[in-house]
């Protein structure tokens, strides 16, 4: 089969040849129709801590384990979306010709910028609801559950206000509009003038990081400060913390990128390191909610599988807008 992979951490991705995997008991192996790119992809393939390698390990009593040792060659990618087309040995879930979609987890290196996939049953994967077209339910598991995840770990209720920094992205683009249903003000970071766009999704403010240190930017739209922060860029705990000095005391500074543990942080602010936690009950709710149009995910574009070395690629610049998506088949979007 066809697969996007690195043979050593830090090595360039590649597309190359692989055997078609077989599942093991319990598992199932899923033709993929599409996967999405998200930075922990190229991070992850980096050997870097903001990927999932270490926090994916499980032991038998299904406490966290130690760090999963990779697999080479390492294929990319964690989403999918696309067909069952062979089971497992021992009971399963799920049927050949199920429409599913999640997040691969591990052996570390079973990656989804292939041709196929295996995955447990009691992974983060799901069925593909009626109305969700495939598109857009491979852009959804990542970016998707760490928005709700997110939304939850910083604990607002509502009428509160949350800067992203980061907003346009993929986890941003979700996280908006899942705050701004729980009528979260919602100041959106982004790189360029997307006023237009993070309205549309729900910002009651858009500043623009070019033009500017971002806390100085949001202390004009919010001059008590902000309520709290997710950052998902930052990987410095020296850049994470000028962003935090926006937040009030009393006041939450997330990152998604592992810093916030090490940064000097104003007085009374709670920093927290997010990790995800993907569950298929998670996967449920934002696959109903995006099959009725109450949840978009923003895709910015579509590329050949062979082309996902120079998505990844431009992804480490930054500025992403929206989701890519990678097409290893067409079925009509169905």
């Amino acid at each position: 089969m066809r697969a996007i992979a690195v043979g050593a951490f830090r090595s360039r991705p590649a597309l190359v040849e692989l055997p078609k995997p077989e599942p093991a008991p319990g598992e199932v192996r899923v033709r993929v129709e599409y996967a999405s790119l998200n930075p922990s992809d190229w991070q992850t393939a980096d050997g870097s801590p903001d990927g999932p390698v270490p926090h994916d390990s499980r032991l038998t009593d299904g406490s966290p384990g130690g760090p999963v040792p990779p697999v080479f060659p390492f294929v990319v990618g964690v989403d999918f979306a696309g067909r069952v087309d062979m089971i497992g040995g021992g009971d399963n879930r799920f049927r050949v010709g199920d429409r599913v979609f999640g997040r691969a987890g591990p052996p570390v290196g079973a990656g989804t910028y292939c041709d196929y996939v295996c995955v447990q049953q009691d992974a983060a994967i799901t069925l593909v609801p009626p109305g969700l077209d495939a598109r857009t339910a491979a852009a959804l598991p990542s970016a998707g559950m760490a928005a709700a995840q997110i939304l939850e770990t910083v604990v607002l209720r509502g009428h509160e206000s949350l800067l992203v920094i980061g907003a346009a992205g993929g986890v941003g683009s979700c996280l908006t509009q899942l705050a701004k249903a729980r009528d979260i003000r919602v100041v959106a970071a982004v790189r360029g003038d997307e006023r237009s766009r993070m309205g549309s999704l729900g910002a009651a403010a858009t500043i623009d990081t070019t033009r500017g240190p971002a806390a100085e930017s949001v202390r004009s739209v919010c001059p008590d400060g902000i309520d709290a922060l997710a950052d998902l860029v930052s990987d410095t705990p020296e850049a994470f913390a000028a962003h935090a000095a926006a937040v009030r005391p009393g006041g939450i500074a997330l990152s998604t990128r592992g810093v916030a543990g090490a940064a000097a942080l104003p007085g009374g602010v709670c920093g927290i390191d997010f990790r995800l936690d993907p569950t298929p009950v998670l996967l449920d709710v934002l696959a109903a909610g995006a099959a009725e149009g109450v949840l978009r995910v923003p895709i910015d574009i579509e590329l050949p599988l062979e082309k996902a070395p120079q998505a990844l690629y431009r992804n480490r610049t930054g500025g992403a807008r929206g989701k890519t998506v990678i097409v290893l088949r067409h079925h009509g979007h169905r």
